[in-house]
């Protein structure tokens, strides 16, 4: 039983780990491409002291292999002139600097290497950080998407913003016109009380007229002689 609630227990924090981690994701990309960064700065500095360090190595071997050859046609010559002392002598220091070419070679060959694993390290390093970055672009895209997404969604859910604007703008344009009511109001009043029989007759010329017309006041416009 108590395996079991552990079991849960660290299911549930799993999951609520993975949710952190889906909410900080864009801040918790750009953390691990700046710790990248500076790893790479580190390898690049690291790098460049191989290189400047075989390179005076490198220096250096080729002095003892100048120095090597001076003393063997000095040594040469001292043996074609019968002075075995000097030539002993010679012989003795140029021993040493073949020991000591042997071992500065080894160096060079060990850091020409250890340069090489290193710039290749470098190399995919800074590939990958550029990738990384690519898709950190990628991913920032994504996330507005996303958030103009549900941004939609939310307001669909709490009642759909633009439908409300369509159903209010629906709402003013059928609202009904009061002048043209009180019109149809009226219509219906005369109608009612029979007024526009009325009328009829008098435009017909029966009986006298039932309400001005502009004939009437073009009528008293007019001078009389």
């Amino acid at each position: 039983m108590f395996a079991t609630i552990k079991t849960l227990i660290r299911g549930i924090d799993a999951r609520a780990e993975e949710r952190l981690s889906d909410t900080y994701a864009i801040e918790l990309i750009d953390q691990k491409i700046r710790a990248g960064e500076a790893d790479l700065t580190r390898a690049k500095q690291a790098l460049a002291g191989l290189i400047q360090k075989s390179r005076m190595e490198t220096r250096q071997l080729g002095a003892v292999t100048t120095r090597i050859g001076d003393l063997t046609e000095r040594a040469r010559a001292a043996l074609a002139d019968d002075r075995q002392d000097l030539a002993q002598a010679a012989a003795t220091a140029i021993a040493e600097l073949e020991n000591e070419q042997a071992m500065r070679r080894r160096t060079v060959d060990m850091l020409e290497q250890r340069s090489l694993q290193l710039r290749q390290s470098v190399e995919s390093c800074h590939r990958r950080l550029m990738d990384l970055k690519q898709g950190a672009v990628a991913a920032r895209a994504t996330r507005k998407a996303q958030g103009a997404h549900i941004g939609m969604a939310r307001g669909e859910a709490s009642g759909d913003t633009l439908g409300e604007a369509e159903a209010l703008i629906n709402r003013v344009m059928s609202a009904e016109d009061p002048f043209e009511h009180s019109e149809i109001l009226k219509d219906i009043e005369t109608g009612l009380s029979h007024g526009t029989v009325a009328d009829d007759l008098a435009d017909a010329g029966f009986g006298a007229p039932t309400r001005s017309t502009a004939a009437d006041v073009l009528a008293r416009l007019v001078p009389k002689n």
